[in-house]
């Protein structure tokens, strides 16, 4: 890795380690995270180009999710645009307990929180905006339950009036899942990332696409809600 992509990484890394607590520390060196992030998603030219057919404010964007937080003792998510730049995050200071996460932006402001519902036994959750403002939450999303195997994983209703609801199916143990408005329409997917330089990742880093009318961080939102789910 050279000089400017360690600047680069190492710089992205201060800033999230700046606007955390201060009795909280960067996950490891950052060099060693330097070289991690750099492996998940090397910014070489050709990683940066974009080809004529998929210009456009069209074309889906395609961003990478790595399933882990750079703070120390924190679970997460850390998500990168196409371009390496940092997206989205997730640090969630205690790992034993799930019942409330909040996707943040890259400077740290609250986005979206997803919140499971207390003693529910199939599995209720809830997506606010920010910080569960006070404005009520956004979507009610329920685990599907079948007594035969199946695709559909999930479904998002709106909380306000007239807004979208949305289904989710397919696999994701496998990283392989799709997201279905009320129409049937995709508006965003769940991939497996390929392979950089012949070294797989596993299903720790992963490709999420997102359809240009859809919201990117409701698409993560929905990531975070499958994970409380299944992961």
């Amino acid at each position: 890795m050279g000089n400017n992509e360690n600047c680069e990484v190492k710089s992205v890394i201060e800033l999230i380690y700046n606007r955390r607590p201060s009795h909280r520390s960067i996950s490891g060196s950052w060099q060693s995270i330097a070289g991690e992030m750099t492996r998940i998603y090397p910014k070489s030219p050709a990683s940066q180009s974009t080809s004529p057919d998929n210009a456009g404010e069209s074309a889906p964007s395609s961003l990478t999710v790595w399933r882990k937080s750079l703070l120390l003792n924190c679970s997460g998510f850390t998500v990168f645009d196409a371009k390496g730049n940092l997206e989205f995050r997730v640090d969630n200071y205690s790992q034993s307990i799930r019942n409330e996460i909040v996707l943040m932006d890259a400077a740290g402001k609250p986005l979206f929180t997803v919140r499971r519902k207390k003693l529910s036994l199939v599995g209720r959750w809830k997506i606010y905006d920010g910080e569960a403002d006070a404005s009520g939450p956004r979507f009610s999303a329920t685990r599907r339950v079948a007594l035969f195997p199946s695709l559909k994983l999930a479904r998002l209703i709106s909380c306000r009036g007239k807004g979208q609801s949305y289904g989710v199916e397919g696999s994701f143990s496998e990283r392989s899942c799709t997201v279905f408005d009320e129409r049937q329409r995709k508006v965003a997917e769940i991939l497996p990332r390929e392979a950089v330089g012949g070294v797989a990742f596993g299903s720790d880093v992963f490709r999420l696409v997102v359809e240009p009318e859809f919201d990117a961080g409701v698409a993560m939102s929905i990531v975070i809600l499958l994970e409380q789910m299944f992961g």
